[in-house]
C-alpha cells in the first residue's frame, strides 16, 4: 500500500473505531503493513476493495481494530517520570498504606515492562505492593507471563536493578519468579473493562491518551478517577495530557505528566 493510500484509509477508518489519526501518524506504516497482509489473506484486490468489505461486513471492523494495536514499551521508559514514581510516589504511598500493600494498576501493560519496573523498584526499597496489569492483547500477556526480554528492552534500567532482578539466559534476560509474583496479569480492554479499585497509582501511558478519540478519552478519564484514591497518582506518557474537561487532577511535578488526584 502506497503511503497516500495508507493515510487516506486510516483517516477514513480510525474515527469509526473511536481512534484518532494524529496518534497513528508516526506508526501508520506498521498498521498499513498489517492491513496489506489482511487484504491478501482475504484475496481482495486492494485497499478500496477492503474498504468495501468493511462497509459490507460489520464483523470485519473487529479484525481491523486488532490490527491497529500498537505496542512500544520498555523498562524505565522515560527515566525522569519513573525516577519520580520510584523515588517519590512509591515511598510516599508506602508510608500511607503500610502494613497493607500499595495497590497499582498498569493499564495497557504490553509485555509487562512498566509493571515489572515498579515491582523491581519496590523490592529494592522493601515496599509491599500488588500490581494488576491489564492488556487486550493475549499475545502480549503471554510475553508478560514468560517475562523474557532482550538487552535493548532493559537498556534504561539501572544496572544494579538489572543484575538483581534478572537471570541472563543466552541473549535474553528472565525476570526472577519472586518479582513476577507481585503482578497479576489480566486480559481486559480498557474501553470496556477495568479492574476493581481503588488503586493508589495508575499507569495509563501511551494508549488511551495517544490513540483514542477525544470522546473516548473523556469517558475513560472519568472512569479512571473512580478507581484512584484521593491524593493517589495517575501517570501518563510525557507526550500525553489529561483532558481539560475532566477536572479532579493536578500535576504532581510539572513536565512529567504524573498527576495527583485532588
Amino acid at each position: 500500500m502506497k503511503d497516500p493510500d495508507c493515510i487516506s484509509f486510516l483517516q477514513w477508518a480510525l474515527p469509526r473505531l473511536q481512534l484518532r489519526w494524529p496518534g497513528y501518524r508516526k506508526v501508520r506504516r506498521q498498521v498499513c503493513k498489517r492491513v496489506d497482509r489482511r487484504i491478501r489473506a482475504l484475496g481482495l484486490d486492494g485497499v478500496d476493495a477492503y474498504r468495501a468489505r468493511l462497509e459490507a461486513d460489520p464483523a470485519e471492523w473487529a479484525v481491523l481494530d486488532d490490527l491497529t494495536r500498537i505496542t512500544i514499551s520498555r523498562f524505565f521508559r522515560e527515566r525522569d517520570a519513573f525516577t519520580y514514581l520510584c523515588e517519590v510516589a512509591l515511598p510516599e504511598l508506602h508510608k500511607r498504606t503500610a502494613p497493607k500493600p500499595v495497590r497499582i494498576w498498569s493499564a495497557g501493560c504490553a509485555a509487562g515492562e512498566e509493571a515489572y519496573t515498579l515491582a523491581i523498584a519496590a523490592r529494592q526499597q522493601s515496599i509491599s505492593l500488588r500490581i494488576v496489569a491489564t492488556d487486550s492483547d493475549e499475545h502480549q500477556l503471554v510475553r508478560a507471563r514468560e517475562a523474557r526480554y532482550s538487552a535493548g528492552c532493559l537498556k534504561e534500567l539501572p544496572a544494579r536493578w538489572r543484575m538483581s532482578a534478572f537471570e541472563q539466559k543466552g541473549d535474553e534476560f528472565v525476570l526472577r519468579d519472586e518479582l513476577r509474583a507481585d503482578v497479576e496479569l489480566l486480559r481486559q480492554d480498557i474501553r470496556r473493562d477495568m479492574p476493581t479499585g481503588p488503586f493508589h497509582l495508575i499507569l495509563c501511558r501511551y494508549l488511551t491518551f495517544t490513540y483514542f478519540d477525544a470522546r473516548l478519552q473523556h469517558q475513560i478519564a472519568e472512569r479512571l478517577l473512580t478507581r484512584i484514591i484521593p491524593n493517589g497518582f495517575i501517570a501518563l506518557g510525557k507526550h500525553e495530557s489529561w483532558p481539560e474537561d475532566v477536572p479532579g487532577l493536578v500535576e504532581a511535578k510539572p513536565g512529567l505528566r504524573v498527576y495527583r488526584k485532588l
